[in-house]
């Protein structure tokens, strides 16, 4: 995942307004995905993201060892699918799911992010947060 600087007057005005769909332009780093993770995530994924937190026992499916996203992925950290996962996919709704989807909650935040080659727009916590579970990968 990266945010991406286009020579183009159309893909700058892109940028733009995207960018225009937040009232704080700058971008959400890892920290802030850190922070994210720290609030929502720890419980059931644990401090390191191993899926190890202190609830992961009591789940009827364990947590997902998020420091092996990039390894179960040939090697490439999978962004898109897990900013789909984290989110919220509608059309998979009526799959059974232990993790709470977050999608709804932050949609009117928006932040311009390039995954997989295409700038989109992404809510400013997941931003932050792919960018955190980026930086965890083994």
């Amino acid at each position: 995942m990266r945010v991406v600087t286009f020579g183009s007057s159309v893909a700058t005005a892109a940028v733009l307004t995207l960018s225009a769909c937040t009232d704080d332009t700058m971008m959400p780093t890892r920290q802030d995905g850190a922070e994210f993770f720290a609030d929502h995530c720890v419980a059931c994924h644990g401090p390191g993201g191993r899926g190890n937190g202190p609830l992961a026992n009591d789940l009827p499916k364990h947590p997902t060892d998020l420091t092996q996203l990039s390894r179960d992925n040939g090697g490439t950290f999978p962004a898109a699918q897990a900013l789909s996962y984290i989110y919220g996919d509608p059309k998979n709704s009526h799959l059974s799911r232990v993790m709470p989807e977050f999608g709804g909650a932050m949609a009117d935040d928006l932040v311009p992010v390039e995954i997989d080659g295409v700038l989109t727009p992404t809510p400013r916590e997941l931003a932050g947060l792919l960018a955190f579970l980026e930086s965890i990968q083994e």
